[in-house]
């Protein structure tokens, strides 16, 4: 934002230049300037301060960092800024942004220059700033112009930015509003922003499902969204198709792994396959989740059943046993073999032919802890017993 000199406050002038404090910092006699210039004054030799002219007894400077965050402030907000009530100045900023949010009078232009600033004292999780985006009830608003409004590519940018603030509201208090998405309009809104929209709503959305898995408040929602086969199927399209984002779609799929009731769902919706998918293309980022995952739909016989299925099931997880960086893959690994090698001889005889007894021996001499060394014992003593049967 552009200022002309006549509009910076004093408080925020450097004493030197007269110009816009840009790296404020002190002096011991509590004098402000900007960096550079006062640099420059002391780099010429001078041993006094410009404006008080003592001595410096102490020739060193501090950032202050109290007035760079009310500049700050001031750069965001504009005129409404008050550098000697911020906290009223913020408050009576924010309503002011929530009404053009609110006014269907305002202009696209004005609704996104309202959210850009949302987004920016949003970044400030100061207590005062937390309670008054609170109080205002940004959150329910922001959900409502998201999953309410009918979706155009004119507004594709808003609902993007929108969504950003949203995942920075989030952490701010109760998870409450986020049951919203539950009206049938509204999820199936959802389902068509993570199916149509950019990468950025695609990851945002992800966010949200993970944020809906938190709280006992949204227990109900986290349900709704784990048993839609439209919405399963989008995430699992994400883990598939889309390599920016699917890490965020294994996040999401986590989360609504996390509700026993969803697995059912989330197998039907070929997430197994999806995960074996993302695990074996190399995009390890999140694979210790992604094989966490797989270990809890373990406890469904479909569960299994899809994984032995898979034409690369059981060799993927073969390859994850040993690895060095990995030994949470590795428990994982270990645990989802010895369930399905247990109950399926074709698991086994793949897992052999894999190379699982090799991987298994080098695992037992590895750092790995004692529960993964005992499971794997227990894995080795069944494959070692199928191998001499054959």
């Amino acid at each position: 934002m552009n200022h002309s000199q006549n509009t910076i406050p004093p408080l925020f002038r450097c004493p030197i230049s007269l110009d816009l404090l840009e790296d404020p910092v002190t002096l011991c006699t509590g004098q402000t300037y900007d960096r550079s210039n006062i640099e420059k004054w002391l780099a010429a030799g001078n041993l006094t301060c410009p404006v008080t002219m003592q001595k410096l007894h102490d020739p060193s400077i501090v950032p202050n960092h109290t007035l760079r965050h009310l500049i700050d402030q001031w750069l965001q907000l504009g005129p409404l800024f008050d550098p000697s009530n911020p906290e009223t100045s913020t408050s009576d900023s924010l309503a002011s942004l929530k009404r053009n949010l609110e006014s269907h009078e305002s202009s696209l232009d004005t609704k996104l220059q309202a959210l850009t600033k949302i987004s920016l004292l949003s970044d400030e999780y100061c207590s005062f700033n937390k309670s008054c985006f609170l109080q205002l009830n940004f959150l329910p608003l922001l959900l409502e112009l998201v999953f309410g409004t009918p979706v155009s590519i004119d507004h594709m940018n808003f609902i993007e930015l929108a969504l950003c603030c949203i995942q920075k509201l989030l952490p701010l208090g109760s998870l409450e509003p986020l049951n919203i998405i539950k009206d049938g309009s509204k999820l199936a809104m959802f389902v068509v922003l993570i199916e149509k929209g950019s990468n950025s709503v695609k990851t945002s959305l992800c966010r949200v499902i993970e944020s809906a898995s938190w709280s006992s408040e949204t227990e109900e929602l986290c349900y709704i969204l784990g048993n839609s086969p439209k919405l399963v199927h989008e995430i699992v399209q994400i883990v598939n198709q889309n390599y920016e984002v699917s890490g965020d779609a294994i996040k999401a799929m986590s989360a609504l792994c996390s509700l026993q009731s969803n697995r059912e769902s989330l197998v039907r919706g070929r997430a197994i396959d999806g995960i074996m998918r993302y695990i074996s293309s190399g995009r390890r980022n999140m694979a210790p989740l992604a094989v966490r995952t797989v270990e809890k739909l373990m406890e469904l016989e479909s569960g299994r059943v899809a994984l032995v299925n898979h034409p690369n099931g059981v060799r993927t997880l073969v390859n994850m046993v040993f690895k060095v960086s990995d030994q949470e893959c590795s428990e994982s690994a270990v645990e989802v073999l010895l369930v399905v090698c247990g109950e399926f001889e074709r698991a086994r005889e793949t897992a052999i032919e894999s190379g699982v007894l090799t991987r298994l021996l080098l695992l037992l001499q590895s750092q790995s802890s004692n529960t993964t060394k005992s499971k794997a014992r227990m894995l080795l003593k069944l494959l070692r017993s199928e191998s001499r049967q054959n």
